[in-house]
């Protein structure tokens, strides 16, 4: 077998496809683009669902790929197992609709084996297939020439992630030798067993059936081929080394991270963990951020922020206590440079993000500390045991390990609740796998729109109104010739000047018509072979195949549409221009009335931001830029400077929309002629989606007019009530009477002290000897909550040595606080007080050992609760 660095493995397996008529399809961004069910890219197959469910046909039915991909299910064996990853590269070859079983082997076999390319010995490699899977098994057998013994039929070769296509697989898997065999009875040493001697290197899936909605399965009209090879797991076969992380993917990262820490891996085993973990999971970090995400509390940003924090914990191990994760970008950004360049291209913003989280992280590891350290006091005060669920939340919210978490527990002479522990850790992986079962989901394919292979020509980007033909339509799931008034139809125009909804951009909406028919036009989507298909309802007469129609989009909600897409090209320069480079568009909603833009920015914008990127996008409207389009390579397009959308694929030929110099962008949707038609931009909001992504809502033209006189409406509205003349005058009258408003709250509160004081006489006549202790314990008349803590602070500095009770009643809501001098909280703790006497009211509270508080619903019961505490405080 050739040795072959990892970059070679790669490149070579693209090479092999293509020569076997495969199209390259570019690795897309890890986060994923138009499709909401996926937290990560997880699969080669990941970004190819809408050709295999067949809502797309691709240029070329034969794919080959390398795709990165993240899976995040099993991150807690990263580290202590040979090749758990949570970062990969699967390496794919793809057929939609072409070739099948026999030429899929075919090509594993040849790739592997053939001295041109990896050079495995055939002796070494091994197969498994789905026990009715007769036909793969005929061609291993018989085609391929692999005896019996070396086809292992094993059930669980059967591909399926829920409704949609699946089907049989067959697995190849490599001979590592007798030196990775155990004597130990419980590994299962044969190929697809668990062990260490047979690596599996290559699935082959046969995707022929549809699983349908009541799990029944049936045949699919178009069959395809889905493989996956894992390329870290092939560059440890092909470099001959004992786990994934040996080979060069990995290695030049573990010697930077033993310079930082003087010690060496493999040294023992604590130090192994610590460095597969760290070299794992800034891969991870850094292909996740140059992709767009941010870390966060929430969805993606959380699995960043957990992965940064588990690498940080278990740097602890080899004594490293500082930010350091961040100097490891530009050494993944070299390993990957071949293939994946723009980790390189954002080291810089990525190393900026992974230092200020790694600074977060330090400081919450001294907070994880203080909570454990709470936990330990009560753990001692009770059962001497530390809560699962406690140690659990520990480990999930501030990342605090467990072990460290036990180790404490240790030298305290407590224990640990590990079987909760493990409980809690166990329904956080089911519904991970539960998420990941769900959202894997294809559609199923449709053979009727597959079926439709009718010219269609969009001509709208030019005119609103086109005489054209009906060329197909489709009722109830098939083609037909007519349909008549008051159906829902689906149909293809030979021409046609609505746009299929794209980009962000809505489809256009209007009237299809002759003297015998009318068609009002809802929704305009892309139909499998690129068509646009219209949908639509009849409104009277019968819809005819091949008739002959006046197709019209509705003009006032074009011209708008255009103004808000043409404004969302200037808001994203002005975005990079103010925010940064870092800027990406995450998703657009261009409709008539307002454009909506989410991109990827990792705080909330400041007032000051907001005002420049609405001023800048006003003054390239001002400037009057006309808007030219053309069509050209995408080369060209590169050297003009044209930014291309965030994970958008392009074909050669691409729609640049040039508003030089300020915006150029790849685009394919209809836009103004000048940026002074759209005339007005006003952002009306600012907001977070999600982790690391914000939302800019705006208004153009007549839309933002019609805000600004509804604002200006508001604020004469204002002017009227606060009764000045001028608009000038308007800020003014309003500081004035918030300032007047706060002198007589203060005075208000300072009368209440003085009725509450008269009321209550002299308080030292109402302290009483309890137990060896100074206690008042009475009811209070205050105006609400705020007052009966600000009365509290006044008793305590007159009664500095006393324990004090107060409870009041304001509008039938009862409220508690409790105080005790520190000096005597070993005797009675305020924290103990309020949990013992809410209950009595019909609430709950408690707090520090020298000041609670608490509330209840029952009024009625404040003498009682009285009575009890001083009785509590008799007991103790």
């Amino acid at each position: 077998m050739k040795n072959l660095k990892a970059s070679e493995i790669r490149q070579s397996f693209i090479d092999y496809f293509v020569e076997q008529g495969h199209m390259v399809e570019p690795s897309a961004p890890l986060v994923p683009i138009d499709d909401d069910s996926l937290l990560w890219i997880n699969s080669g197959v990941a970004t190819l669902k809408k050709y295999f469910d067949g809502r797309e046909t691709p240029r070329k039915p034969r794919i080959v790929n390398s795709q990165k991909a993240i899976r995040t299910n099993d991150i807690e064996n990263v580290g202590f197992t040979a090749r758990h990853h949570t970062f990969f590269e699967m390496l794919g070859n793809f057929s939609i609709g072409d070739y099948f079983k026999k030429e899929a082997i075919q090509f594993a076999w040849e790739f592997l084996t053939s001295e041109k390319w990896m050079a495995m010995d055939p002796k070494l490699l091994y197969v498994t297939v789905h026990p009715e899977d007769v036909e793969a098994y005929r061609i291993w057998n018989e085609e391929m020439g692999l005896e019996e013994s070396r086809i292992i039929r094993i059930e669980g070769n059967f591909w399926d992630i829920g409704e949609g296509p699946s089907g049989p697989n067959t697995e190849i898997f490599y001979d590592r030798g007798d030196q990775f065999g155990h004597d130990d009875p419980e590994e299962e040493m044969y190929p697809g067993g668990e062990n260490e001697r047979f690596l599996e290197v290559w699935n082959l899936v046969f995707s022929e059936f549809n699983h349908n909605k009541d799990h029944t399965y049936t045949p699919l009209p178009n069959q395809n081929i889905d493989t996956g090879m894992g390329l870290e797991r092939m560059a440890s076969i092909a470099q001959n080394v004992r786990t994934n992380y040996e080979t060069d993917l990995f290695m030049p990262i573990i010697h930077e991270v033993e310079a930082v820490s003087g010690k060496k891996y493999l040294e023992k085993d604590t130090y192994d963990v610590a460095f597969k973990v760290i070299s794992d999971h800034i891969r991870t970090i850094a292909f996740a951020i140059a992709d767009g995400a941010l870390p966060a509390n929430e969805g993606r940003g959380y699995v960043l922020r957990r992965l940064l924090r588990r690498a940080v914990r278990f740097s602890q191990s080899l004594e490293i206590n500082e930010p350091f994760m961040y100097q490891l970008v530009d050494i993944v950004a070299d390993i990957m440079e071949p293939y994946y360049p723009n980790v390189k291209e954002k080291s810089d913003f990525i190393k900026r993000v992974i230092k200020s989280e790694e600074e977060r992280f330090h400081e919450t590891l001294e907070e994880g500390l203080a909570i454990l350290n709470n936990l330990v006091a009560k753990a001692k005060d009770s059962t001497q045991e530390i809560n699962g669920k406690d140690a659990f939340k520990l480990y999930d919210t501030y990342g605090f390990p467990v072990e460290l978490t036990e180790e404490i527990a240790t030298q305290e002479n407590l224990s640990v609740d590990m079987q909760t522990f493990e409980i809690e850790m166990e329904q956080q992986r089911n519904r991970a796998r539960q998420a990941r079962q769900s959202s894997q989901s294809m559609q199923i394919q449709s053979e009727v729109l597959k079926k439709i292979t009718t010219e269609s020509k969009f001509v709208g980007y030019d005119i609103m109104d086109k005489a054209t033909t009906i060329t197909d339509i489709i009722y109830n799931g098939e083609l037909v010739d007519t349909v008549e008034a008051g159906e829902t139809i689906h149909f293809v125009l030979s021409e046609t000047p609505f746009y299929a909804v794209s980009g962000g951009q809505v489809a256009d909406q209007g009237i299809i018509s002759n003297e015998q028919f009318e068609i009002a036009v809802t929704e305009v989507t892309k139909a499998p072979n690129g068509q646009n298909l219209h949908t639509g309802e009849v409104q009277f007469g019968t819809v005819r195949k091949d008739a002959e129609v006046s197709a019209s989009v509705n003009h006032e909600d074009r011209r708008a549409i255009k103004k808000n897409h043409s404004a969302t090209h200037l808001l994203h320069a002005a975005l990079k221009e103010v925010l940064g480079d870092h800027v990406n568009q995450a998703g657009s909603l261009v409709e008539a009335d307002r454009l909506r833009f989410d991109f990827s920015h990792f705080g909330p914008m400041s007032q000051a931001e907001i005002d420049r990127v609405e001023q800048r996008v006003n003054e390239e409207i001002w400037n009057s830029i006309d808007v030219n389009i053309q069509e050209m390579s995408i080369d060209e397009a590169k050297q003009i400077g044209a930014m291309a959308l965030f994970g958008e694929k392009y074909g050669d030929v691409v729609r640049v929309v040039n508003m030089a110099p300020y915006s150029i962008e790849l685009c394919g949707g209809i836009h103004v002629n000048n940026t002074s038609e759209i005339g007005l931009f006003k952002i009306v909001s600012e907001s977070g989606t999600g982790a690391g992504v914000r939302r800019i809502e705006a208004f153009t033209s007549k839309s933002a007019f019609l805000y600004l006189e509804s604002v200006q409406e508001k604020f004469n509205a204002v002017k009227t009530q606060v009764k000045v003349k001028t608009d000038e005058q308007v800020l003014e009258k309003i500081v004035q009477m918030q300032s007047d408003e706060k002198e007589l709250t203060k005075q208000l509160e300072q009368k209440n002290k003085e009725v509450t004081a008269l009321k209550m006489g002299d308080i030292t006549d109402q302290v009483e000897d309890i137990n060896g202790l100074k206690v008042l314990a009475t009811e209070v008349e205050v105006a609400n909550a705020k007052a009966i803590r600000e009365t509290m602070d006044d008793f305590k500095s007159k009664l500095q040595d006393t324990v004090i009770v107060l409870v009041s009643n304001v509008d039938g809501k009862v409220s508690l606080v409790a105080t005790v001098p520190k000096e005597l909280t070993a005797k009675v703790k305020a924290g103990d007080i309020i949990k013992n006497m809410a209950p009595i009211v019909g609430g709950k509270g408690g707090g520090r050992p020298d000041m609670a508080q608490g509330g209840g619903t029952q009024p009625e019961n404040i003498t009682e609760s009285l009575r009890f505490i001083k009785d509590y405080i008799k007991s103790l």
